[in-house]
């Protein structure tokens, strides 16, 4: 492991991050960005899941449109998060928060993985008036606490 973090804190673009005074401040907003959107998008749709909506909103069409907004903030939050790593590959491979925060958010996948492979195989049951099954449920308040506890242990980043 130590091999990959050297490795990576000596690329060109980790030497770019590192000295270029403006680098890290950019790609912060841009993470902050990313979480945004990919949280905003997850949150609400975790929300119809708990009932907000039903009958006026589909769950095939918060699908459709809020998930793709997600995966577009996934992929933002995921990019300049990398190149955030790579100022200081070794402090926040160290860094307790930060481990928790990749856990979490494997974490977070696999229940996102679980929801859309198991219950909602069965969502044309209950898309629009019907209320959502309790797994469907359950669900979506794991990803609710997962989210508010990755962003919380992100923010801890910096303190411990």
């Amino acid at each position: 492991m130590d091999a990959l973090l050297e490795w990576l804190s000596q690329t060109p673009l980790a030497r770019w991050m590192q000295n270029e005074v403006w680098a890290y401040p950019i790609a912060e907003i841009v993470h902050i960005f990313g979480i945004g959107l990919l949280v905003g998008a997850a949150a609400l749709f975790d929300l119809r899941l708990l009932g907000v909506g039903r009958g006026a909103l589909s769950v095939t069409f918060a699908v459709r449109f809020l998930l793709r907004t997600a995966r577009v903030g996934f992929v933002i939050a995921v990019s300049s998060g990398a190149l955030l790593f790579l100022t200081n590959t070794f402090g926040f491979a160290a860094n307790r928060a930060f481990q928790v925060k990749m856990l979490l958010l494997m974490a977070a996948l696999a229940n996102i993985l679980i929801f859309h492979f198991g219950v909602y195989r069965s969502v044309a049951r209950w898309d629009v008036n019907a209320p959502t099954p309790l797994p469907a449920r359950l669900a979506a308040l794991i990803s609710l606490i997962s989210w508010l506890a990755i962003i919380a242990a992100g923010r801890l980043i910096a303190y411990v």
